[in-house]
């Protein structure tokens, strides 16, 4: 019997309806437009409004990918979101979106490896599928990063916004070559200082905000995030000029064009929107997916490569032959 993959048929996203753009913020951070935009790349952001929590995002998100796949929610026997910014300590935003979408019977928990979570989600959700716990799922990565902001501290307040995206991943019923090819996860915690939220409930009970040393964070941001592609490569037995697209995380436009660089891949490979959605964290890589299918870029058999780092440090990468065989 030939093993079994995994593909990744549809995706959606929600975005709030709030924008704020840098204009917005140097009303009342000192700041500005030009300095966001030549630091980052970001000039406008989604924020949450007063009531409006990271499940009914993930909810939103959801809907529309399972829509787009032609599937019901009681079609799911699984449902990861990955997120930093939940609802609740407990219990997991997963059930709440469980709840909220009608998808009873589905197994429902969260992730938590900040940016790099929608990865690691994938890398759990496929291995479960494949493992015999179901054949479909919903892997969701969901922010409301507004919430943990600092607003006197202009070097990470700009940085965040709040969204969610969606994607159905579904047992391949025809032993393809669609589908997720590999996908490849690290973690060190020596560098958990360099990026973190100063506060938890087995710390100080507090609800603090995002500490972040940009300088280390860029150094150890392109070094792990070139390597870890050439892991998920090489186990995919595919070369950079086999990918379609770059789908990395949307942190920071020189990230985003340093890995461009190491993989050496021209413009018109690469999927940006760090300049309207900025950094969603887990959000950011499905939110970037789902602008590129719905305006036509990405199709059914193009081959997705998807990197992110996030706090921890944690990181990973993964391959995709996205949609379904025909």
């Amino acid at each position: 019997m030939s093993k079994q993959t995994v593909l990744m048929t549809a995706v959606g996203s929600y975005l709030p309806a709030n924008v704020v753009t840098n204009d917005d913020l140097s009303a009342c951070v000192d700041t500005s437009d030009e300095w966001i935009r030549r630091r980052t790349g970001i000039t406008q952001r989604h924020f949450v409004a007063e009531g409006e929590t990271t499940a009914d995002l993930a909810s939103k998100a959801a809907t529309k990918a399972l829509s787009q796949a032609g599937l019901v929610a009681s079609d799911i026997d699984l449902i990861i979101v990955a997120t930093t910014t939940p609802d609740n300590t407990f219990p997991s935003t997963a059930t709440k979106v469980q709840h909220q979408l009608g998808a009873a019977g589905a197994i429902a928990f969260d992730i938590q490896a900040v940016c790099a979570g929608f990865i690691y989600a994938v890398d759990v959700a496929d291995a479960m599928l494949r493992g015999g716990r179901g054949r479909r799922a919903l892997v969701i990565g969901a922010e409301s990063f507004s919430k943990l902001l600092d607003w006197q501290d202009r070097t990470t307040c700009v940085l965040f916004g709040d969204g969610a995206g969606a994607v159905v991943l579904e047992i391949d019923e025809k032993d393809s070559d669609f589908g997720i090819r590999s996908s490849v996860l690290h973690a060190d915690g020596a560098y958990r200082d360099i990026l973190y939220f100063d506060g938890g409930p087995s710390s100080n009970q507090n609800e603090d905000n995002v500490r972040l040393e940009g300088k280390e964070v860029f150094r150890h941001a392109i070094e792990k995030l070139a390597a870890v592609m050439d892991e998920a490569l090489t186990a995919a037995d595919m070369q950079p000029q086999d990918i379609d697209w770059l789908v990395p995380h949307q942190a920071n436009i020189r990230i985003i064009d340093g890995m461009q660089k190491k993989m050496q891949l021209p413009d018109e490979k690469v999927v940006r929107t760090v300049d309207r959605h900025a950094n969603t964290s887990a959000a950011s890589i499905p939110l970037a997916l789902a602008t590129a299918v719905d305006d036509g870029r990405v199709k059914n058999g193009d081959v997705l490569a998807m990197e992110a780092i996030g706090g921890g440090l944690v990181w990973g990468a993964a391959l995709v032959k996205y949609g379904r065989p025909a």
